[in-house]
């Protein structure tokens, strides 16, 4: 029964890496930015989703390997490694709320649902903010300016928080009958 169940978790962690990998692969809105060459995507949203269905391990390891896999054929491959960290850090908020949350094994009202995916949110733009810095110290950029042009840099980050925000509670809530007893 134990070897079943780490099987379907292991089946569902690759499903979740596709899809992910595929989410930002096929509908992407590149912006301009002064620091890294950001865009629009659901590989966020995707990700937080893999992190409630799969858990904090597994979620993580589906989302480095869509979001990270996506960064080496990509053209980010010098900072897919920082992509990996910004999984890790996602995983460690969304599970540890969820967790929090799910405390007394009851379903996950709408509104705890929606306070993982904006907390969710927020965790990205701070990441996204942090990583830029990181990306503009690594092209020789000096730290002050780096501080500035990464804030100046956010717009997708944000957009992509919004959208995390939004989607997440519904496609949670529409999905989460499917996953009851799979994973």
């Amino acid at each position: 029964m134990q070897r079943t169940s780490n099987l379907r978790k292991l089946v569902f962690t690759g499903l979740f890496a596709a899809i992910i990998f595929i989410g930002i692969s096929m509908l992407r809105i590149p912006l301009p930015a002064l620091v890294g060459k950001p865009f629009i995507h659901f590989g966020n949203t995707l990700m937080v989703l893999a992190i409630l269905f799969l858990g904090g391990g597994y979620g993580f390891v589906a989302s480095a390997i869509g979001l990270g896999g996506f960064d080496l054929l990509n053209g980010y491959a010098a900072t897919s490694w920082l992509t990996v960290l910004e999984c890790a850090v996602m995983a460690i908020v969304v599970s540890s709320l969820f967790k929090a949350f799910k405390g007394a094994k009851r379903p996950l009202s709408v509104g705890q649902i929606i306070t993982i995916s904006v907390t969710a949110g927020v965790t990205k733009v701070i990441t996204s903010y942090l990583v830029s810095i990181v990306e503009a110290l690594m092209v020789g950029t000096s730290f002050k300016v780096a501080i500035v042009a990464s804030f100046l840099s956010l717009t997708s980050a944000a957009i992509n928080a919004v959208s995390t925000a939004i989607v997440v509670p519904i496609l949670y809530l529409a999905l989460r009958g499917a996953f009851k007893n799979r994973v």
